[in-house]
């Protein structure tokens, strides 16, 4: 069981980590193109804003071990569940695990 907690934690430190580079990108994006709305962001225009010059928009890896895509989209990024909404299992959006936290 402790085992599975400190995965858990792992992961959500790993998908935070990954939320926090994406969004490196995106207001290093939205600093060169202030006048383009957030909600018309799209991962190919992150994707060159990115860290460590990636070449693809990374995903995170569900407690389920579903791949998550990251929507770029809104700000901060979010980690889509698969339907559109916020995937968080830390059911906290401030916690920095599994969300960019405030």
């Amino acid at each position: 069981m402790v085992f599975s907690r400190i995965g858990d934690w792992r992961a959500g430190r790993d998908a935070a980590e990954t939320l926090r580079n994406v969004h490196i990108g995106q207001r290093m994006f939205l600093a060169d193109n202030p006048t383009v709305l957030v909600t018309n962001i799209t991962t190919a225009l992150v994707i060159p804003y990115l860290p460590n010059n990636a070449t693809a928009m990374p995903t995170v890896r569900a407690l389920t071990g579903a791949n998550l895509n990251i929507l770029v989209n809104q700000t901060p990024p979010i980690i889509d569940s698969g339907n559109g909404t916020f995937y968080d299992p830390s059911a906290s959006r401030t916690d920095t695990l599994w969300d960019v936290g405030e």
